[in-house]
């Protein structure tokens, strides 16, 4: 059946990272960041105190100005009974309360934010050291989403932790201290047991709503991934017709989301209506008791508008408890997901203490009985047993899927070696840095990505901190410098996302002048010439002949015409070693080798064929 005619199928959100970790786990990870600042934190924490003190000591000043005001008969006598002090102090303290939070959040500002950055660098290591398996089985518009959420839950769990959540507990513990202190138990043990009631019905609430978040988490991932990995592969929807294809399919998984938020909503409203009732019943009952206490003659008026602005004041930040503890578990969801990719085990590792890798500008290279799968119930290489000799260039030839490129993602060790080892100078990989040895490494992929930035950002990406000079002397080597020269903005020319603007050939002449600017002890090139036409593969050829003087080079090649000057020729099939030999001698033999030359003069031969007689 042709997709388009499928009808879609519901996706269940797969598990993301991090989704086993506990809420308090999440904190302890946070808490270290923070701490590190532990200066500014506990100065934050004397200032919130002093700012919620007087806000606490507002009403109390209030009930002395009313009270003072109460037995006065005449406006005169009232000025007079006014003590002037109160109504300053009442001013000063409006005045504290924002003194004190601003200087809160003036010196708590660059803690959250160093934790922001910290983190979010930490994992972006993390990330880049994890091993190319973990790369290719991750969804790379998932991935970018759980960081970005992370990272602003970082400041949200903060702010709302230091600015909102904290400053209404000690403004709650402050007031119940002052009611224990001044009233009878009743006030105190309504506004506790409104406090307990409302807390306990939020919390119960929100944690059957985290479920709805984290579905919310999983389907907004899935519909980024499936739109980036539509649009980064647009030809392909083009060539095949199936925008519409995609556009069901993104809308699949938006029809999730659409219904996770509507259920989300509508618990939203269930919690909403529970916490104003909770907070209604509280206000009813202690504006009554205060009333009753003034008829009786146990308390005044300045009382009941103690009571009264106690209850408002608590009233604003206690129904927005209840907000800020739904974002709060929001944001240690969003930030699970990003802790637990720290989480994750590196595949490839350095050794403890494991020193840098030495070598010569043209180092021997040993595969020593060496054996490899990326799943164990398909080997891809059997016991490869050879020696690239100092200076010399080695080329691996074979068919599809015989293993050639697997050679150069273990020599970087992207993998480890299922068995036997790989030394470079007689270092085994594994016993060195791995930074040590992909920086005496360069490789001329077969498809080169290139970053969307310019052309001479790219070029410069083999040696970062080259100067312009060198950069145009690797650019003319590769035969790249004189197109780059045609553009009008030359090495300030944006190549386009993946280098798309670009063609296959002006793409791989850029890999080329990257690496040799890098200027590596160990050369790589992965069919470092297949997209290019024959005039500027001949000399780049003669280009990278150059480049490989002196230095050991590896060749994986499916054309045998670019091979034909390798000091050594390899035969690679189902991963093992078939033949072995100058390109004379494998000639000569007859085999495998032969074979292989005699079908590709053929097919050159009908090229050329196809070739005259279109232009006759």
């Amino acid at each position: 059946m042709h997709p388009r005619a499928a009808s879609p199928s519901p996706i269940a959100a797969p598990a993301g990272p991090g989704a086993g970790r506990s809420d308090w786990r999440t904190i302890r990870t946070l808490l270290p960041y923070l701490w590190a600042y532990r200066a500014r934190v506990l100065l934050a924490l004397a200032f919130l105190v002093a700012a919620k003190a007087s806000v606490v000591g507002v009403p109390v000043l209030l009930k002395g100005i009313v009270d003072s005001l109460t037995p006065a008969p005449q406006a005169a006598a009232v000025a007079l009974a006014v003590p002037l002090g109160l109504v300053l102090a009442y001013g000063a303290l409006r005045l504290a309360n924002t003194l004190f939070t601003e200087l809160r959040e003036l010196v708590f500002a660059r803690v959250t934010e160093r934790a922001v950055r910290t983190v979010a660098l930490q994992v972006f290591g993390h990330l880049h050291a994890q091993s190319l398996r973990f790369h290719l089985e991750r969804q790379t518009g998932g991935l970018t989403r759980d960081i970005e959420r992370g990272t602003r839950a970082i400041s949200s769990l903060v702010s709302f932790t230091l600015y909102s959540v904290l400053p209404t507990l000690v403004e709650i513990g402050l007031v119940l201290g002052y009611l224990v202190l001044h009233y009878d138990p009743w006030f105190a043990s309504i506004t506790l047991g409104a406090l307990a009631a409302y807390v306990a019905f939020t919390v119960r609430v929100t944690e059957w709503r985290t479920h709805l978040r984290r579905a919310m988490n999983e389907l907004d991932s899935s519909a980024n991934t499936r739109a980036i990995d539509s649009l980064l592969n647009y030809e392909t929807v083009k060539y095949f017709g199936n925008e519409g294809w995609e556009a069901r399919r993104y809308d699949e998984t938006l029809r999730g989301y659409e219904r996770a938020r509507l259920r989300s909503q509508a618990s939203l409203s269930l919690l909403n209506v529970g916490q104003s009732a909770i907070i209604a019943v509280a206000v009813t009952l202690m504006v009554w008791r205060a009333t009753v206490g003034v008829a009786e003659g146990r308390m005044t008026l300045g009382d009941l508008v103690l009571v009264n602005g106690f209850m408002i004041q608590l009233y604003a930040p206690l129904n927005f408890l209840g907000v800020l503890y739904r974002e709060i578990k929001q944001g240690l969801t969003d930030l699970e997901r990003m802790f637990g990719l720290l989480d994750t085990d590196r595949e490839i590792e350095d050794a403890q203490g494991a020193p840098a890798l030495v070598v010569s500008h043209g180092p021997e290279v040993r595969f020593d009985r060496v054996s490899f799968a990326y799943d164990p119930a398909r080997p891809i290489l059997r016991e490869l047993d050879f020696t690239m000799r100092p200076g010399t260039v080695t080329a691996v030839v074979g068919p599809s899927g015989a293993g050639k490129s697997t050679l150069a993602r273990l020599l970087f060790r992207f993998y480890d070696v299922t068995d036997g080892r790989i030394l470079v100078d007689g270092q085994d990989l594994r016993a060195v840095t791995q930074a040590s040895l992909r920086a005496a490494i360069g490789i001329v992929p077969q498809d080169t990505v290139l970053f969307n930035d310019t052309l001479g950002y790219n070029v410069a990406y083999g040696r970062p901190d080259a100067t312009p000079a060198q950069i145009e002397a690797a650019c003319r080597a590769a035969q790249l410098h004189d197109f780059v020269a045609g553009l009008p903005q030359a090495y300030a020319t944006p190549v386009g996302e993946r280098g798309l603007k670009l063609s296959g050939g002006e793409k791989q002449r850029v890999a080329i002048a990257r690496m040799l600017l890098k200027d590596p002890a160990i050369l790589i090139l992965d069919e470092a010439t297949s997209a290019l036409d024959t005039r500027n593969e001949q000399a780049i050829q003669g280009a990278l002949r150059s480049a490989a003087a002196g230095r050991t080079t590896l060749v994986i090649a499916h054309r045998l015409s670019t091979v034909v000057d390798a000091d050594r020729i390899l035969v690679l099939e189902h991963g093992r070693i078939v033949e072995s030999g100058t390109h004379a001698e494998l000639l000569a033999q007859g085999r495998a080798y032969a074979r292989m030359w005699a079908a590709q003069a053929q097919q050159r031969a009908r090229r050329e064929t196809q070739h005259s007689a279109a232009d006759t």
